[in-house]
C-alpha cells in the first residue's frame, strides 16, 4: 500500500504533538483522510464531519491540485506523494506552543524508540522525565528517573560527563523536547528526544518495567528526603525494605530508634530485656513517664507506632546470649550496639564477625562519648572489629557503668543520632563509613577528634585467613575469672 506524506498546517499541528508532516498509508485520499482520522481524533474532528465529509473550510490538496478539482474522496494517491491540509485562516500565526515546538525540532534530534533502545544498550543514559504516576504504570529498564521539575537540579548527579549522549523521553515526545533543550543550556553536547515518547517504546515492544513507587502519604512524609540527590525514591524505598536491629533501647539506642524510624527504615527489631524506670528518663527518649514499669521494647514499640506507623517493630524482649545471638541477627542487614556493658559487646562483635554484619557501635561516659563502625566483612575495604581495639576488657574498676559514674542526659542523644546517620550511609551505600575511623566527642571541650583504627591481621577472630573460634562465657571472660 501506497506511503504518503500528510502536511498539516502551523493551526493544527498542536493535535499531531507538533509536527508539521506525518506519514501515512492509502490508495486513495479518502483511504489516507480516514486514517489521519482514526491516528489523530482531534484533529479529524475539525478535518471532517460526523458523515466522514470534509468540512467545507477545509482544502485538501493532492500534490499540487484540489481533490475536487480531480476525483474528490476516490483521488487515487501513489507512494511518496504529497497530500497537503490547507484550511481557512484568519491571519496572524499560529498557538504560540506549537511555533515553539517547530523550533525546538530544528535544534534537538529526534531518535525512534528503537534507535533510543540501541544507544542505551552502547552507554548512552535514558532519562524518563515523566511524573510519578505515570511512571508508575512502567519505565524503560536502565532509564534514570528524574521528574521534569529537578531535572536540571539532580541530572548532573546522575550524569556528570556532559560529552555523554543522553536521551529524554515522556509520554508522547512534546515535554521531552523542552527538556532536552534544557539540558543542551546546562552544557550536554549530545542530547536527544525520544520521538513518540515511553507510549511509541511500549507499543513497539520493546523492555520495559514497573518500578517500586512510594504512595501519596510517603511521597509527603519523605519529601525532603526525595530533593537529595544521594537519597531520592530509589533510596528511600530502599530504607522502607531495609531492616535494622537495634542491641539495647536505653541511652542510646532510644534516638537511635526514633530517628530511623522517622528515616522510614522499614523493619526495626530491638533486643532488650530491661523495663522502664524513672531513672532512664533522663536520657532514654523514647520513654515516657506513663510506661514506667512497662517493658522497654514495648514502650518503644508504642513511641515508634505513634511517630511512624508504617515501621515495623519486631521486639525481642530477651537477654543477648551465645545460644540466641546468630537467631536474633538473622535476616538484618545492620547492627547498632546500645549496649553498656562489655560482656554485650564483645558477643555482639563476635556473632557480626561471623555473620559478615556491620556492627554501628557507640559507647558514652560522662561527658565523653565514641562512635565507630567494626566491619571486617566489608566487601572490597575489610575495617577492624572491636576485638582488633581492644583485644581484652579493662578491669571493672577502670569501667564503671553509667549507673556508677553517670552520664550527662544529652550526650546519648549526641552519640545515639551519629549512629543513626552511619547505619543510614550504610543501608543507601553513600559515604565513607567510619569503618577504621573512630570519632570521639568531648562535650566539655566541644571538640570532635577522629582517631584511626588499624585492623590486626592476626586478631583471633577477624585475622587474616582464621576460623572462627566460636563464642565464650562472655561475663567469665569480662570479669576475668
Amino acid at each position: 500500500m501506497p506511503v504518503v506524506t500528510v502536511r498539516i498546517p502551523t493551526p493544527l499541528r498542536g493535535h499531531v504533538e507538533g509536527r508539521p508532516e506525518v506519514t501515512l498509508e492509502g490508495q486513495t485520499v479518502g483511504d489516507v483522510l480516514n486514517r489521519l482520522a482514526t491516528d489523530y481524533p482531534a484533529l479529524g474532528q475539525r478535518l471532517l464531519t460526523p458523515e466522514g465529509r470534509v468540512r467545507t473550510y477545509v482544502n485538501v490538496f493532492v500534490g499540487e491540485h484540489n481533490m475536487t478539482a480531480l476525483d474528490g474522496w476516490q483521488t487515487p494517491v501513489s507512494e511518496g506523494q504529497v497530500v497537503s491540509v490547507l484550511p481557512a485562516v484568519a491571519g496572524g500565526a499560529g498557538r504560540a506552543r506549537d511555533r515553539r515546538l517547530e523550533r525546538l525540532r530544528e535544534s534537538v534530534d529526534e531518535l525512534e524508540p528503537r534507535q533510543a533502545h540501541t544507544m542505551l544498550a552502547g552507554g548512552a543514559a535514558l532519562i524518563d522525565v515523566r511524573e510519578p504516576d505515570e511512571v508508575a504504570e512502567g519505565s524503560p529498564d536502565g532509564a534514570l528517573r528524574l521528574g521534569r521539575g529537578y531535572l536540571e537540579l539532580r541530572v548532573e548527579d546522575e550524569i556528570p560527563d556532559l560529552d555523554r549522549p543522553v536521551m529524554v523521553m515522556c509520554g508522547g515526545g512534546t515535554r521531552s523536547l523542552f527538556a532536552a533543550e534544557d539540558l543542551q543550556r546546562l552544557g550536554y553536547t549530545r542530547v536527544y528526544s525520544v520521538a513518540g515518547g515511553f507510549n511509541q517504546w511500549k507499543n513497539e515492544g520493546l523492555p520495559f518495567s514497573i518500578p517500586r513507587m512510594l504512595d501519596a502519604d510517603a511521597r509527603a512524609r519523605y519529601s525532603r528526603h526525595l530533593l537529595m540527590p544521594e537519597v531520592g525514591e530509589a533510596g528511600q524505598a530502599r530504607l522502607l525494605d531495609s531492616k535494622v536491629l537495634l542491641v539495647g533501647a536505653g541511652g542510646l539506642g532510644s534516638p537511635a530508634a526514633l530517628y530511623l524510624a522517622a528515616a522510614g527504615v522499614g523493619t526495626i527489631g530491638i533486643v532488650d530485656h530491661d523495663v522502664v524506670d524513672r531513672s532512664n528518663l533522663q536520657r532514654q527518649v523514647i520513654h515516657s513517664e506513663e510506661r514506667v514499669g512497662l517493658s522497654k521494647v514495648e514502650s518503644a514499640r508504642e513511641a515508634i507506632r505513634h511517630l511512624n506507623s508504617s515501621v515495623t517493630v519486631v521486639g525481642h524482649e530477651a537477654h543477648l546470649e551465645s545460644g540466641n545471638v546468630e537467631d536474633l541477627f538473622s535476616g538484618y542487614d545492620v547492627i547498632v550496639d546500645g549496649t553498656d556493658n562489655f560482656p554485650s559487646r564483645y558477643l555482639i562483635n563476635d556473632a557480626c564477625v561471623k555473620l559478615g554484619l556491620p556492627n554501628v557501635h557507640g559507647a558514652v561516659y560522662r561527658f565523653e562519648g565514641q562512635v565507630t563502625v567494626f566491619w571486617p566483612g566489608r566487601p572490597d575495604a575489610p575495617g577492624p572489629c572491636y576485638r582488633c581495639l581492644f583485644p581484652e576488657p579493662p578491669p571493672p574498676e577502670l569501667a564503671p557503668s553509667c549507673a556508677e559514674a553517670g552520664v550527662l542526659g544529652v550526650l546519648p542523644g549526641v552519640v545515639g543520632l551519629m549512629q543513626s546517620v552511619e547505619t543510614i550511609k550504610l543501608l543507601l551505600g553513600i559515604g565513607e563509613p567510619l569503618v577504621g575511623r573512630l570519632l570521639h566527642y568531648d562535650a566539655l571541650a566541644a571538640r570532635f577528634h577522629e582517631l584511626r583504627v588499624e585492623r590486626d591481621t592476626g586478631c583471633a577472630y577477624c585475622g587474616d585467613g582464621v576460623q572462627f573460634p566460636g563464642y565464650v562465657d562472655y561475663q567469665a571472660f569480662c570479669t576475668g575469672s
